[in-house]
């Protein structure tokens, strides 16, 4: 729960002008406020489970979003997230008579049975079936693809974003967003050797066939000599991968560890220290140790550790022992190597550079 100090879950990604949120905790939309960013600049909005310190922000932010963004023709704000969440969207906006001057699409991830304590599943497939929803918003509904063990949720000219499972309370699940590699540089020395090749009329000239074949495309010169990108282009440059995961005891399934890894930036809960990793489990959480051999098995570049339990005093508080929050970077650190650990704290921001 939020706390003088520390708000509820929500983290936002930055990517040229656009602004993904993940997860809406209550208070989000004042942190919002409070910081350098713009509710009206979120494009798409990720949501990991539907537990309330998770989600009980979002009709408040979409409808201040409405205010700030009245345009009926602007696209959709994409929403991604667990069965049940159309129905929790639609039905808080119906009965507070609210109403969205902007359009959104919702998607719906239907989970598996053994995400949480069989107890604890409800099957929210029904939900609304035979009502006329006359005003909910439109999107699909998304099955887990059997074998890739994941969920295919975007694909953009430069990105690609999937989800995995997670095991929890209730239903979780985390979301991997990759950039597709980038075209190698341009080697002037084997452009110079087409010129060799071909001198009269000469090969390759500055200008825009260098374009061309730095974005991919093949040319054809002047005396009929195909040039294709792989002739005169270094090996392509990786994207930047970032893997931001909900509340979980772990992950179910290969898929996680496959497509987290060599990420950039691991997002992973640590609720409870080591220590109490045996009542960390029982309420479907992780401990530091948890977050970090996920880590350390996918090779994560950096490993940043969120919602903690308020029994452990914030960064910058006074005092240390194993009731500080340092503590349990310190236990994170030690099952890696002494690999530095990044304790998220209230409008951190971590830059992500482009791998050259």
């Amino acid at each position: 729960f939020p706390s003088p100090s520390r708000g509820a879950s929500a983290l936002v990604l930055r990517r040229e002008g656009q602004c993904w949120l993940f997860d809406c905790g209550e208070g989000t939309q004042t942190q919002l406020m409070r910081s350098h960013l713009r509710a009206a600049r979120i494009t798409k909005i990720f949501i990991t489970h539907l537990h309330g310190d998770h989600i009980f922000g979002l009709p408040g932010l979409l409808c201040t979003m409405s205010l700030q963004s009245n345009d009926a023709s602007k696209a959709p704000v994409d929403i991604y997230g667990p069965l049940g969440l159309r129905s929790f969207v639609w039905r808080s906006l119906e009965l507070s008579h609210s109403q969205l001057l902007f359009p959104i699409t919702i998607h719906e991830l239907v989970p598996t049975r053994d995400q949480c304590p069989a107890e604890e599943f409800k099957d929210f497939s029904s939900l609304d079936r035979g009502e006329e929803l006359p005003q909910g918003p439109p999107g699909r509904v998304l099955h887990l693809d059997a074998g890739e063990d994941s969920y295919f949720l975007v694909e953009e000219e430069q990105l690609v974003v999937r989800a995995f499972r997670l095991f929890h309370r209730v239903p979780s699940f985390g979301f991997v967003l990759e950039e597709k590699p980038r075209p190698g540089k341009l080697n002037v020395q084997k452009l110079k050797d087409l010129d060799v090749l071909a001198p009269d009329p000469p090969g390759v000239q500055p200008g825009p066939l260098y374009g061309k074949l730095k974005s991919g495309a093949a040319i054809v010169l002047e005396n009929g000599a195909t040039v294709f990108p792989g002739d005169v282009l270094e090996a392509p440059i990786p994207g930047r991968k970032i893997c931001v995961l909900g509340d979980c005891s772990g992950a179910l399934g290969p898929a996680a560890e496959r497509l987290c890894r060599d990420a950039d930036v691991l997002v992973h809960e640590a609720t409870l220290a080591d220590g109490q990793r045996d009542k960390a489990r029982q309420h479907g959480h992780s401990t530091p140790g948890t977050a970090a051999e996920l880590a350390k098995r996918c090779r994560a570049r950096r490993l940043v550790l969120t919602h903690f339990s308020q029994r452990y005093r914030p960064a910058g508080q006074p005092g240390d022992g194993d009731t500080h929050v340092t503590e349990l970077q310190r236990q994170a650190e030690a099952v890696l190597g002494g690999q530095e650990v990044t304790l998220a704290e209230d409008f951190m921001t971590i830059e992500i550079p482009l791998k050259k």
